[in-house]
């Protein structure tokens, strides 16, 4: 059973490593990781939408002069400087402190959400999407960019005996079965695409389903 206790831990992890966590992802940001936002982004519509787990704000840039964004984050560490980045970059972003499990706003209110590496360290996923597939629109957009167990007999188990030591380190899960928790949550897949080999990273899109 997943408990707000879970959450609690969550963000406090997060704050813990916010200071450093620009600098601990900057080689694989500049790698792979903001060449993969730059694609999600470009797939994003116009309208009013929903950024979850904002973090430092590494998608802040790719946002387009079309959209309105409301950014949310568990860890108010990580919204600091999120709101710092926005301002540097002269971009306009309604941000608040919110849990994506349990978000406060009324449903059907987005014309499409985005998360980026977020339900890897969401406590309760399944929760999380249910509340995505709430807030979006029925002719809405979910696009997501996440990593993922392989699901492969002796990478998958080495992922789940090394997961704990991951989750002290980053906050985030190595093992999260992503696909499946979508599956649950009542999602509807429009399309994955396989970002890197054995499925590691997947760019998501899908769209709320009643």
């Amino acid at each position: 059973m997943i408990t707000r206790h879970a959450s609690t831990k969550t963000r406090e992890r997060y704050n813990r490593i916010a200071r450093a966590y620009d600098v601990a992802e900057y080689p694989i940001e500049r790698l792979l990781f903001k060449r993969w936002r730059k694609r999600l982004w470009s797939k994003v519509p116009h309208g009013h939408g929903l950024e979850v787990g904002v973090g430092t704000g590494k998608n802040i840039p790719f946002y387009t002069g079309n959209v309105t964004v409301t950014a949310i984050d568990l860890s108010p560490k990580m919204l600091e400087r999120a709101k710092r980045r926005a301002d540097r970059v002269s971009i306009n972003v309604d941000m608040a402190e919110m849990n994506v499990e349990q978000l406060e706003f009324e449903d059907d209110v987005f014309d499409w959400a985005v998360a980026t590496f977020v339900f890897c360290s969401a406590p309760d996923p399944i929760k999380g999407f249910r509340e995505l597939n709430r807030v979006v629109k029925p002719s809405g957009k979910i696009y997501l960019l996440e990593h993922m167990r392989i699901d492969r007999p002796v990478i998958g188990k080495l992922m789940d005996l090394y997961n704990p030591i991951v989750v002290r380190l980053t906050g985030a899960n190595i093992n999260r079965r992503t696909m499946d928790n979508l599956a649950a949550s009542g999602l509807k897949l429009e399309r994955v695409e396989d970002l890197v080999p054995l499925g590691l990273v997947k760019l998501i899109q899908a769209r709320p389903g009643g």
